[in-house]
């Protein structure tokens, strides 16, 4: 089996790498999203999580099912709570919780295109696949971290920079798919400067006031495992422009995707859960 790319169909995914993504997928929308929305104020009223997981259960189920008109109806459910969570983005709770509270509707409208098997905006299946996952961590876990850490760290020079930095490189990201290569080299450096500004001011500010041991070592592996993955990420889009090796999508799916879902993501959400929601 091939690690590296070369030769190899640039958004091709293998059979196993897909039923990856779809776990991962899922634990976005079933576990890592739910948790995260709690610390956000007025984000989703806990009273009203059922509601939540009315949509998110049948977009989680639409990805075991073959595609078709019914199971996009499924993913649509998951559409309509994430453009719920979208209205209620306001500007007060600052960029990076609107950036979190925005990219779960983006991932869910892909999502509804992939079901139904629609190449939405010209883009392949695959590729639609792996911006659910995207959107799911690098969107919404990433930016609600970030200003997680931005909001407890004070304002410092860190803290606002991982704020800033983590939305500005998701956008860029994102118009990298339309514009051009270039930007989503340049999208994939504002991004992992702002995921290790995070981990820093993670590891040099949030950790050492934490007295609870479990606590501190959530927040340490969070931090921790963005060394690796980010370098991958900046891996990934170098290697689209030069002649860089890089991993092959199922790899990259494999290492940095599970990497960056379980061990930041979840671990990072389970973290602030005990620590506090934004001041």
């Amino acid at each position: 089996m091939n690690t590296f790319n070369i030769g190899e169909d640039v958004m091709g995914l293998t059979e196993w790498a897909r039923v990856l993504v779809a776990v991962l997928v899922g634990l976005g929308m079933l576990v890592v999203v739910p948790l995260g929305l709690r610390l956000i104020p007025g984000a989703w009223p806990a009273g009203r999580l059922p509601w939540w997981f009315a949509g998110a259960v049948p977009g989680a189920a639409s990805l075991w099912l073959p595609r078709g008109p019914v199971t996009a109806g499924l993913a649509a459910l998951y559409l309509l709570v994430t453009l719920a969570l979208l209205a209620r983005a306001r500007p007060r709770l600052g960029v990076a919780a609107c950036t979190a509270l925005a990219t779960p509707a983006v991932a869910a409208s892909a999502l509804v295109a992939e079901r139904a098997g629609y190449q939405l905006l010209g883009f392949r299946l695959d590729v639609l696949a792996l911006t659910e996952a995207h959107l799911h961590y690098a969107g919404f876990a990433a930016a609600l971290v970030a200003g997680l850490v931005g909001a407890y760290d004070g304002g410092s020079r860190a803290g606002r920079g991982a704020a800033l930095a983590v939305p500005a490189g998701t956008g860029l990201v994102l118009a990298g798919f339309f514009v051009g290569e270039w930007v989503e080299l340049a999208g994939a450096a504002v991004l992992t400067a702002g995921m290790w500004l995070a981990a820093w001011t993670t590891l040099r500010t949030v950790r050492p006031a934490i007295a609870d041991p479990l606590t501190r070592a959530l927040l340490a592996v969070s931090a921790a495992v963005l060394a690796v993955t980010m370098l991958l990420a900046l891996d990934w889009a170098l290697g689209h422009v030069t002649a860089v090796p890089r991993l092959s999508p199922s790899w990259m799916v494999a290492t940095h995707g599970v990497a960056n879902a379980l061990g930041f993501a979840l671990c990072s959400v389970l973290a602030w859960r005990r620590v506090g929601a934004f001041s």
